[in-house]
């Protein structure tokens, strides 16, 4: 594997069903052999999703390897461009902090530094976990791609012929990586 640079990444957990997507995107963080630094903050409704869907634990001692900040924490280095992060992943998103980012309400760590990150020209990713979607929802994430982040649905594909939830879910965390530019041994068409 060829020496990549130091990455700093913003991993932001919001209130939307899919926690599946954000650890299995934090246990590849975690366990990446390349020089990353991660941040992490989570709404108050996705530590909710995640205690419901992956069980209650103490997130911050599976991941020690992280930083976690809370939502309110406006001193967090990532609250500022001149922190230099490069990158920031909402997973999952729900369309409330789609529309407050979509829109440029920080009113919180996760709104602030998705403005920040816009406003330095970085990698923004979404991804959101809504079914049906609707105008509102569409113009929402029209507005974000128009500003340059990335939506990734979190919608899983299957030609992989995955057998479990995991597989199927890392499906879409495997697009998240490389929109990250993180090298990675996965399932790639043709291949």
């Amino acid at each position: 594997m060829h020496t990549q640079p130091h990455r700093k990444i913003i991993l932001a957990i919001a209130g939307s069903s899919g926690s599946i997507y954000a650890k299995l995107l934090m246990d590849f963080l975690h366990n990446y052999p390349g020089d990353i630094t991660v941040g992490v903050v989570k709404s108050t409704n996705g530590q909710v999703n995640w205690d419901i869907e992956i069980g209650q634990e103490n997130i911050e001692a599976r991941y020690p390897k992280f930083t976690f900040y809370d939502k309110q924490d406006f001193n967090a280095p990532f609250a500022s461009g001149s922190a230099n992060y490069t990158a920031m992943v909402v997973v999952p998103s729900s369309m409330g902090v789609i529309g407050r980012i979509a829109n440029g309400l920080s009113s919180d760590l996760m709104t602030r530094a998705a403005d920040v990150i816009f406003k330095e020209k970085r990698t923004l990713i979404v991804v959101p976990r809504e079914t049906p979607l609707s105008l509102l929802h569409l113009r929402n994430l029209t507005t974000i791609a128009e500003l340059g982040g990335i939506v990734i649905p979190a919608v899983p594909s299957f030609y992989s012929q995955p057998k479990t939830i995991e597989e199927a879910a890392m499906t879409v965390v495997s697009r998240i990586i490389d929109h990250l530019g993180l090298a990675q041994d996965t399932y790639r068409w043709g291949e």
